[in-house]
């Protein structure tokens, strides 16, 4: 089990509603921190905007992707009485009576990054991260665009039962039956959010189908493993492809022509976010339910107006 406190000193807080209270001890277990870059930025920054908070000792630990490891790291946290637990979900259903837990222990939780299953809404604080809807209904947009409303596309979909997952591939699903219905989705396999996974799986598909316009990957990781593919089969410039959560390699592929689109996010607000509002919500500010940072389009046309992620 991989355990990190961090404690630091009052004076440095910058945070004015972190800065009215006494220290808190706020626990954060992740889903997997060594599946992609995305995450290890993340838990850097977090550990970065608890240090800047300066009233903050936080407790971080890693699921590993795995749910049973997670659920336990939950029982870990409520029982060392932290003042607030942020989960990264590893399944958005199975973490729910863990969660319950805290809650029933007066232990508020903050949900981040990936939301869990309705059924547990009643028993967190507050759910801080990305619209993974509205990013694959932005990403089935794109996909019409680029096409112009005609073609065959695969899609590579993330970690089966994870809700970003889960959420990225309904928003686009839906939003590309109706808005370009000629369109064809021939078929969806996942890839794991790795790209490794991601390549193999679409070297299946263009051995597969001997016409691909178009893929849609749950994030840039895995949409690029598809492009290293479709390059070793001598049949890139032929398709379109789309992803999500911008990364570098995505990023640069969009600079050189080789790749459509992507969403842009990034990792640093994402942990900012989170920790803030959990803070907040220990200050007892009114704080929504779903908090939501934007996460825009971004092509060759408006790549200029985006700094090349970190991660």
């Amino acid at each position: 089990m991989l355990k990190k406190t961090i404690i630091t000193a009052s004076m440095l807080a910058v945070s004015v509603t972190a800065a009215q209270a006494d220290t808190y001890r706020i626990g954060i277990t992740q889903n997997n921190v060594g599946v992609d870059s995305y995450q290890t930025t993340y838990e850097s920054a977090f550990e970065d905007a608890a240090e800047e908070a300066g009233n903050v000792d936080i407790v971080v630990l890693d699921a590993g992707g795995d749910v049973a490891r997670q659920i336990g790291q939950m029982q870990d946290l409520i029982q060392q009485q932290v003042d607030a637990i942020i989960i990264w979900p590893t399944n958005g259903q199975a973490v729910i009576p863990a969660i319950r837990q805290a809650h029933q222990a007066g232990i508020p939780v903050v949900v981040t990054n990936s939301k869990i299953a309705e059924a547990g809404l009643d028993f967190i604080a507050a759910f801080s991260g990305p619209d993974n809807v509205q990013q694959g209904i932005s990403s089935a947009e794109m996909m019409c665009d680029a096409l112009d409303g005609e073609g065959q596309i695969v899609q590579i979909s993330g970690q089966p039962g994870y809700t970003t997952a889960i959420e990225r591939a309904t928003g686009f699903e839906e939003r590309l039956a109706e808005a370009c219905p000629g369109v064809e989705l021939l078929e969806t396999q996942p890839g794991n959010w790795n790209r490794e996974r991601a390549q193999r799986v679409m070297e299946d598909f263009l051995t597969k189908y001997d016409r691909i316009d178009g893929v849609y990957a749950g994030d840039d990781n895995m949409g690029v493993g598809a492009l290293n593919a479709a390059k070793g089969a001598d049949r890139a410039d032929e398709i379109i492809f789309i992803g999500a959560t911008n990364f570098a390699v995505g990023y640069d592929a969009i600079e050189r022509g080789e790749y459509y689109g992507s969403i842009y996010q990034s990792p640093v607000d994402d942990a900012e976010a989170a920790l803030q509002t959990a803070l907040d919500v220990l200050a007892g500010e009114d704080v929504p339910k779903m908090n939501f940072f934007e996460t825009p389009k971004i092509t060759a046309e408006n790549l200029g107006e985006f700094d090349r992620p970190v991660f």
